[in-house]
This record gives structure tokens, C-alpha cells and sequence, in this order.
């Protein structure tokens, strides 16, 4: 027997609860607002409609940003499925009203380029033929402002008003070696047993160092012997052998030769993996289209 919803009984409004996904996703209302092109008192009454509505408190003011309460906690997911569902009948609906077609171009690191990007790309060319793909693998930033790329996979949220980014997962990294070189410099147990080990190092290199301190390294400019301001260079390097790197902890798994560096007595590094684009842009359904995939595909890596 078929079910029947009593539609009596759905006291809400859809474009509020649009309007709750986003802003707990986005953290405040005046970034959920630029993310959906309204303003932030329209939103925020939207927000205030569906609580009246549905008689509950869904967020509680954190500093600047909004906090979802146990009640706001227990719908989000119902209101993330909404809204996934109303993405594949747009989705559906697009591709029977025409074809989309036309070329897009994705940035992203060297690293995530070469390993996080194919997955989504080959079911991006199953879906989407129509689409021309262009993989800009830089370790620069592309400027998204001057149109050098459409679409950036990137480890921070730009500021710049004109950008719309949505975080879609935290990736991890650590500090690997080859076995061989662990070997040579002793196998070392302790944070001091590292003092003399070469690091791959790249053009920041006092970033890099001050990043490590934070994570309970302590190494110094002696100690970055080798440089590349190549993520895919600096790979080899440490599968060579010749020193210490940092890498993404998915990507260094897969190299049963590369051992994390002192994994129970360091925290592993948070690297959040950020999706942005130009407003003007993301009004593209092209460019929708490969955005919201990209969304799904890269948010397997949360977690």
C-alpha cells in the first residue's frame, strides 16, 4: 500500500528550511546569505519563520557565528536529505529540458589533482559528457576573480565577497619516511632523535616549520636540506629516501614504503578541503552541475 503523506501535518516552509541548511552549514547568517544571494535580514527572518513554525530553537550565538542547538542537531539531517533530493531533480530536470555542454576548469594542488580529482571526473564524464574538463594543477592560488580557472579545490575559505565557497570535508597529513631512511637516521622513538633529519622543505619554508611546531615537531632551517616547491616532487624525494615530507594521510596510505613519523606521540595535521567559485559563475548550471558533484564526490574524504 502506497504511502500518503497528510501535508496538513508539514507546518514548514521549504525555502526556510533552504534557508536553516545553509546557515548551519555556513556557520552564520551573513555567510549562508552570500552563499544564496540574499540579503542577511532576509535570511535571518526565513530562519526565524521556520523556528516560529515549527516551535523550536534551532541555533544559539557563538561570537560572530550561530551554533545549532540538540534540536536544530536532530533535524539537520532530515534537512540535508531535503535538499539533496531537491539537487538531483534539478539535476534531472536540467538534463531533459537540454544538453549541458561547454568546457570547465577545476584548480586544485598538484596532490589533490592527481589523486582526490580522478574519481570525480570519471563520473563526471559518465553524467555530463557535454562537459571539457581542464585539471589546473598548481600549488598557486588561482585568482577565480580574473577567470583562471572556474572551480578551486582549496585548503581555506577565500574572503574576497564576490567568491562563494562551501567546506565540504577535513583531510588529515602527517610527516612520512621510507622505511630505508627511518633505518638510517636510527629509527627514531622520540621528537629529539629527529634533530638531525632532513625535511623536504618547499618555497615557505619557516611556515612549514612553524606548521610542524604546532603539531609538536621541532625542527629548524638546518634541517630543510631539500626544496621543491612541487608537492609531487617532494613525494618522490621521501620514496628516494632522501628526507622527511609532509603529505595527506589518504595519499601516503597507498605506498606501503612510507611510515608516519612518530604517529602516537605528534597529532596528525587538519587540512579542510574547501569548494569555491565565483558568484557569477555558480549561476551556471554547467558550472552548478560540476560543482554539487564535485561537493558529493569529495565529501567521501570527511571523516
Amino acid at each position: 500500500m502506497r504511502f500518503r503523506m497528510d501535508w496538513r501535518r508539514v507546518k514548514f516552509d521549504w525555502n526556510r528550511a533552504r534557508a536553516f541548511l545553509v546557515t548551519a552549514e555556513e556557520g552564520s547568517l551573513s555567510a549562508a546569505a552570500r552563499a544564496l544571494g540574499m540579503t542577511q535580514p532576509t535570511l535571518g527572518r526565513q530562519v526565524d519563520g521556520l523556528e516560529e513554525e515549527l516551535g523550536v530553537i534551532l541555533f544559539e550565538r557563538a561570537g560572530r557565528g550561530l551554533v545549532l542547538t540538540p534540536s536544530g542537531l536532530e533535524l539537520l539531517d532530515h534537512v540535508r536529505e531535503m535538499g539533496e533530493a531537491a539537487g538531483r531533480m534539478s539535476l534531472a530536470a536540467s538534463g531533459q529540458a537540454h544538453q549541458i555542454e561547454g568546457k570547465i576548469a577545476i584548480t586544485a594542488s598538484e596532490m589533490y589533482s592527481a589523486y582526490y580529482l580522478p574519481p570525480a571526473i570519471a563520473r563526471l564524464r559518465r553524467e555530463a559528457p557535454g562537459i571539457d574538463i581542464e585539471i589546473v594543477a598548481s600549488n598557486d592560488t588561482k585568482d577565480l576573480r580574473r577567470r583562471e580557472a572556474d572551480i578551486a579545490v582549496r585548503s581555506f575559505r577565500p574572503e574576497q565577497p564576490e567568491l562563494i565557497a562551501r567546506k565540504i570535508a577535513d583531510d588529515r597529513g602527517r610527516l612520512y619516511g621510507s622505511r630505508a631512511y627511518l633505518e638510517s637516521i636510527g629509527s627514531p622513538r622520540s621528537v629529539a632523535a629527529l634533530a638531525n633529519a632532513t625535511v623536504i622543505g618547499f618555497d615557505e619554508t619557516a611556515l612549514l616549520i612553524q606548521g610542524l611546531g604546532h603539531y609538536g615537531f621541532a625542527f629548524e632551517m638546518a634541517n630543510m636540506r631539500v626544496i621543491s616547491s612541487s608537492h609531487l616532487v617532494q613525494l618522490e624525494l621521501v620514496r628516494a629516501g632522501i628526507g622527511l615530507g609532509v603529505f595527506p594521510t589518504r595519499i601516503a596510505a597507498r605506498d606501503p614504503d612510507l611510515v608516519a613519523v612518530l604517529p602516537d606521540l605528534t597529532q596528525p595535521l587538519d587540512i579542510p578541503i574547501w569548494l569555491t567559485t565565483h558568484r557569477e559563475v555558480h549561476t551556471s548550471r554547467r558550472v552548478r552541475l560540476v560543482f554539487d558533484l564535485l561537493v558529493e564526490e569529495l565529501g567521501k574524504l570527511a571523516g
